[in-house]
């Protein structure tokens, strides 16, 4: 690390820096977030495409007085390193380390926490409105990709926010649209001379004088306006957000600072909402990163000379890759199933299936409400979708999940990937409320596969339901069982006995199955001996097997990968309450908590849910 980033304390310190100096230390930035990711993992094409945006960010506005909200927030490396985080930033999505995303406990210049997309304009908007009625003049910025615009809540937000005419900046981080580069490059020209402060001044001037004119001049104001913006439609992309009443500046090249820092300064003058559009390249600075951003947006560890990902020790194939490779299998024999995904074609598995059924394939974008509606209207008219969500994301469609599928009782399957503790991205992403706000739909079934041959029986039985289905698999590899490659139906609502006892019953869900196992043959060798029950279903619960389990060993254990609050345990507590059943009974699970970030094998430990703590718990249990 050279003197530039090594002696830089606050963002402040920027403003001492020569030009020079800046595109030195965006250098040096990128040196340091390549070095840390390749070790830890993460977000790393996203965070080196907008180094020079967040330098000219922090050089132009005070933070954290001026407030700078990212969208999704994995781009966020650089503002990191600039903001107090550099000597802790190889800590970076590791246990008890800094976040891969902002995150307001943190930084006092993390100053809304992120995860999910969408969110900066509405957040940026809010804190504009906050600001006014402190009769404050602090500067609000939002950073949001041109991905993320693709969510209708961003369009809700500038909708608003043009409506309200606040003071506040949007940069538009565009890493995908392709600009001429005459026409970008006088579009820059003309967007930065526009704003300038003689420009302003001129042209508020000029409608002063036009204002004056007897009987013409409103007209000849209203002309010179169409003009205008005549002229600027010509030359940009940014008649779409005219229509909103917000300003459009750009395109401006994302990795230009004096250009960045020129614009910044401008606009920081103007009245009213003002998007700055910059165009940037993912991965910027590193040749792999650039070739390849799709494999470089969310990287685990990997060799930074020759860009190579470090190879996984697991020998079997994940969760996510047999999904998508049966659903291909299942959509050979039924020409009525279909698959949407909401911009995460690779991250759900259904590359392959894209590839083989194109016309059957569909990406609605960063837009999880679209998806989950325009699966209803599918499965009006006789097709049977598929829609893979992770399940953290999914949680944004939950009116829809209940109004337009559940309560028409429509025939659309939810593929709930990454369901349980995700790891290294934190609490933004750990699958572990989807138990909790399904089961209490009606007319949804929910299924949680303990195998990867389990996981097929769910998906055949889902291809074959006349109503809502859900099943629910965890980020990571699977068993490598041995597959015939033919599987049957489950029969609904019906769990599995998969080890018999007379001392207690511990019921599982889903993965968890291998852990009871485990426990209940370490439970035997202290002399132990504990049935073990797959409940195979959440909704719904097999009713048969888990009263007959309550009336015998009259001492149930429930385990589950979810929060206990309305989770598994409860519902099974609900059960056995309605058949006047009052077993002892001890719920395994999740607290009422947001889950930290770490790996997986560390959170299960911390929270008591690894095999030997459950072992514990269980012995400390019926020795009461």
């Amino acid at each position: 690390m050279s003197h530039l980033l090594k002696n830089l304390e606050t963002p402040a310190d920027l403003k001492d820096f020569s030009l020079n100096e800046l595109k030195s230390l965006a250098k040096e930035l990128r040196e340091k977030i390549i070095d840390t990711v390749s070790d830890t993992g993460g977000h790393l094409a996203s965070s080196l495409g907008v180094v020079e945006v967040t330098i000219a960010l922090h050089y132009v506005l005070n933070s954290p007085q001026d407030k700078i909200i990212w969208d999704v927030g994995h781009q966020a490396y650089a503002h990191k390193l600039l903001t107090g985080r550099r000597d802790t930033f190889n800590s970076l999505r590791q246990l008890n380390g800094i976040s891969g995303f902002p995150k307001r406990n943190e930084s006092p210049h993390d100053c809304f926490g992120v995860g999910h997309s969408s969110t900066s304009i509405s957040a940026a908007l809010g804190m504009a409105i906050a600001r006014d009625s402190k009769k404050l003049n602090n500067k609000v910025v939002a950073v949001i990709g041109d991905g993320s615009l693709t969510a209708g809540m961003a369009f809700e937000a500038l909708n608003h926010a043009g409506h309200l005419d606040r003071n506040m900046i949007i940069i538009l981080n565009d890493n995908e649209m392709s600009i001429s580069p005459n026409v970008g490059a006088l579009s820059s020209f003309l967007s930065r001379k526009m704003t300038s402060r003689l420009f302003v001044r001129f042209k508020h001037e000029t409608e002063i004088f036009l204002n004056s004119v007897p009987r013409f001049g409103k007209d000849l104001v209203q002309l010179a306006k169409r003009t205008e913006d005549s002229f600027k439609a010509f030359v940009t992309p940014g008649m779409l957000f005219g229509a909103f009443g917000i300003e459009y500046v750009g395109p401006i090249d994302g990795h230009q600072i004096d250009e960045l820092i020129e614009t910044l300064k401008n606009v920081s003058r103007l009245e009213g909402p003002t998007l700055i559009h910059v165009v940037t390249r993912k991965g910027k600075g590193y040749a792999p990163a650039e070739e390849n951003p799709s494999l470089f947006h969310g990287v685990g560890p990997f060799d930074k000379q020759s860009g190579k990902v470090k190879p996984s020790k697991e020998k079997t194939c994940s969760y996510t890759t047999i999904f998508g490779d049966y659903l291909c299998q299942l959509a050979e024999k039924d020409k009525r199933i279909v698959a949407i995904t909401a911009a995460m074609s690779a991250g759900t598995g259904l590359l392959p299936f894209g590839d083989r059924f194109p016309e059957r394939f569909f990406d609605v974008g960063i837009a999880e409400q679209h998806a989950v509606t325009t699966a209803a209207g599918m499965a009006c008219e006789d097709l049977r979708p598929v829609v893979a969500i992770y399940s953290t994301f999914l949680q944004r469609a939950y009116d829809n999940v209940l109004h337009d599928v559940c309560l028409q009782n429509l025939p659309v399957t939810f593929a709930l990937d990454r369901g349980g503790l995700v790891g290294a991205d934190g609490p933004t992403h750990h699958g572990v409320f989807d138990l909790s706000y399904l089961r209490h739909i009606p007319n949804i079934t929910v299924a949680v596969p303990r195998d990867e041959i389990e996981l097929k029986r769910a998906m055949l039985t889902a291809s074959n339901s006349e109503g809502p289905f859900a099943y629910r698999y965890p980020r990571g590899n699977a068993l490598g069982l041995l597959d015939s490659g033919d599987v049957a139906p489950f029969t609904i609502g019906k769990g599995e006995k998969l080890r018999d006892g007379a001392d207690a019953t511990l019921i599982c869900l889903g993965t968890f199955a291998e852990t009871a196992m485990k426990a209940a043959q370490l439970l035997a060798k202290q002399g132990i001996n504990l049935a073990v029950v797959d409940a195979r279903f959440l909704k719904p619960l097999d009713t048969e097997l888990l009263t007959t389990e309550a009336k015998r060993t009259g001492k149930l254990i429930t385990l589950e990968e979810n929060i206990l609050a309305g989770g598994f345990g409860s519902a099974v507590m609900e059960l056995l309450e309605q058949h006047q059943l009052y077993p002892r009974i001890m719920r395994l699970g999740l607290p009422d908590q947001f889950i930290e970030q770490g790996s997986q094998e560390e959170l299960l430990k911390i929270h008591q849910l690894d095999t030997d703590s459950i072992v514990k718990r269980i012995t400390k249990f019926l020795a009461q």
